[in-house]
């Protein structure tokens, strides 16, 4: 995934465009962030990412004897069907739905009046999700080694077939973080509107989107279906938890105040007076 470093840098300045947002919360925002906890986070997940890509730099490519050795019999039966695949078309197309549903996802929330006007702090909880993601999959790929379907077929260039990024299979980046743009998406689309009849759309949409980037995955001979599965699971389960966690605690609704005054026969009192708050 080679974008993570532009990605990275791109929502990073969006942030510091507005610094504000960091520090306060509107009424409306169901979320809390603080500059002091989440700067430090998106840091340290920055930093393991690093280190991922690092990982990753330090692989071996295949050797032509061993491509040759290569058989589809290693591969496990329910992955066996896309070994031999390539596709440059598949891959281009894989290529623009998943770098679109990047770009595309927060952009569509900067639509709604009362996301708008939260805005910064809905770059910085993208930001910290996304990155999360991004720690994963390249501590994930840079420390293991699954060959891409296309080495167990005849197609690709030498300089794609010899590559370390051609031992990068598992799991799938592309999948994982298109499923992380659409379902952060959807969740903040959610806690802003509960109510709103679209949700049914909204998240259907959020779940299409991550499919058809892992499809066209596998008909580019990228990943095996394994591999997608993998990284649809991670990044919708990242786009929805991070959000989440960040939501504001509701209140238990009661409230107690003192209670002083004097009764019908002259007598003070005094105590405490329970009100639920609606």
């Amino acid at each position: 995934m080679k974008f993570l470093t532009p990605l990275l840098l791109s929502a990073s300045l969006c942030v510091a465009a507005a610094p504000a947002a960091t520090a306060q919360v509107s009424p409306r925002s169901p979320y809390k962030t603080s500059f002091a906890v989440d700067a430090p986070i998106i840091g340290g997940l920055g930093a393991v990412s690093l280190f991922g890509l690092y990982r990753v730099q330090q692989k071996d490519g295949l050797s032509e004897a061993e491509q040759a050795a290569l058989s589809k019999a290693d591969v496990p039966g329910f992955d066996r069907f896309s070994a031999g695949n390539y596709s440059t078309s598949a891959q281009t197309t894989s290529d623009l739905f998943c770098y679109g549903s990047l770009a595309v996802a927060p952009g569509l929330l900067a639509l709604d009046p009362a996301m708008r006007s939260n805005y910064g702090q809905v770059l910085v909880l993208y930001l910290e999700t996304m990155s999360t993601t991004a720690a994963i999959f390249t501590s994930t790929v840079g420390n293991v080694y699954r060959y891409r379907p296309f080495l167990y077929g005849p197609d690709g260039t030498e300089r794609e077939r010899s590559s370390k990024i051609s031992t990068n299979s598992f799991f799938a980046g592309h999948t994982a973080h298109a499923a992380t743009a659409t379902f952060f998406a959807a969740k903040v689309f959610h806690d802003y509107n509960p109510d709103s009849p679209a949700q049914p759309f909204v998240w259907g949409a959020a779940a299409l989107l991550p499919a058809a980037v892992g499809y066209y995955r596998l008909e580019a001979g990228k990943h095996f279906l394994s591999d997608n599965l993998v990284g649809y699971a991670i990044g919708a389960t990242v786009g929805v938890v991070v959000p989440q966690l960040h939501k504001t605690s509701r209140r238990s609704g009661l409230s107690i105040s003192p209670l002083q005054g004097v009764n019908v026969n002259g007598y003070s009192y005094g105590g405490v007076r329970v009100v639920k708050q609606l």
